[in-house]
């Protein structure tokens, strides 16, 4: 079992802070640092305002706070989600039915050898563990979106598509497109880290189906308790990176495993178990949320959490081990009865 090594609060979901016009003049920023802008993004206190965006001609959307603007996000966050369910299901069932086609037909595949350094490649590959080959993809998006931030004219669809903001016109996409943004290094190095760490152990106890259905839906659902959040205390701002899907996996290992040894990376002569580890992180995110902490989206965080606690003890259960309507129904809508 990988060792946590990293608490998930080092890799934060939120980018929340935001740049007024007037801090703007007090830092004397220039319009051709504005890629160093958003790093430094001042919270603003008046959410009736439009905002001064750090972009030139582009402005951060900050209308109205209203809880009735939550339920198109929350009708987006209940069909995505189970949109991720139906999918790895189908998903699994396309997989197992490739493999009974060839045991029947006896198919055996003869690969030729490649050399060189698509060998080395190939031969990497094959080498990685389900979990490990589940995480390079997701840590490649990751890294094209970050080099996305660095592309001046991609910035204003950046701000507006990649990052989550409940006071935005448009807060559907964002609240999943949010999940697989990071504008610092740090940010995006340390939740790929902890990601690794315990991606092998998620898929082993999950299968990769599984796994990609709850990490999709823990960053959508983490999403939108933070908006809720900010709605509810009028607390607008900006989130992104993959902490919040992140902490739904860390949720269900923790939840699984609770008896597992973990540590952190600077401290390895300290270990501590798994369910340890995840009732402080959900205390500290609790704390966070009722003291008002600005520096983390505790929200997202605690939502992820618990939406991965929620899946180990209730949801793979009762929902994912109760699929086969859906692949019965997959099954005839794929292979249609001959008529006579």
């Amino acid at each position: 079992m990988a060792t946590l090594r990293a608490v998930l609060h080092f890799g934060d979901t939120s980018g929340k802070c935001f740049l007024t016009a007037a801090s703007c003049r007090r830092a004397k920023f220039e319009p051709q640092t504005t890629l160093k802008h958003i790093r430094c993004f001042r919270r603003f206190r008046d959410s009736s305002k439009q905002i001064d965006s750090p972009i030139p001609n582009v402005q951060i959307e900050s209308g109205p706070m209203h809880f009735s603007r939550l339920w198109k996000p929350f009708g987006f966050t209940v069909m995505f989600s189970g949109a991720t369910i139906v999918g790895a299901a189908i998903w699994e069932y396309e997989k197992i039915r490739k493999q009974t086609y060839r045991v029947i037909n006896q198919y055996q595949q003869y690969r030729i050898r490649k050399i060189g350094w698509r060998g080395e490649m190939e031969n990497w590959w094959r080498s990685l563990t389900d979990g490990q080959k589940i995480f390079v993809p997701i840590c490649f998006i990751n890294v094209l979106i970050f080099c996305a931030w660095r592309i001046p004219s991609f910035q204003g669809t950046m701000l507006r598509y990649f990052c989550a903001n409940p006071a935005s016109s448009a807060t559907c996409w964002p609240m999943l497109l949010s999940t697989f943004s990071h504008y610092s290094i740090l940010h995006l190095a340390a939740n790929m880290y902890v990601l690794h760490s315990f991606s092998t152990a998620a898929v082993a106890a999950l299968g990769k189906e599984q796994f990609m259905a709850l990490y999709l839906s823990s960053g959508v659902i983490s999403s939108f308790i933070s908006h809720v959040y900010k709605t509810a205390f009028s607390r607008p701002g900006l989130s992104l990176g993959a902490s919040g899907a992140i902490m739904g996996i860390l949720g269900f290992v923790c939840t699984h495993y609770p008896d597992t040894r973990l540590s952190i990376i600077f401290l390895p002569m300290y270990t501590f178990t798994a369910g340890a580890a995840i009732k402080v992180l959900i205390g500290m995110d609790l704390a966070g949320c009722a003291l008002g902490w600005r520096y983390f989206d505790h929200a997202a965080h605690l939502g992820g959490a618990l939406w991965g606690i929620f899946w180990q003890m209730w949801g793979n259960i009762n929902i994912w081990q109760k699929r086969e309507p859906v692949l019965t129904f997959w099954h005839e809508l794929r292979n249609p009865p001959r008529s006579p």
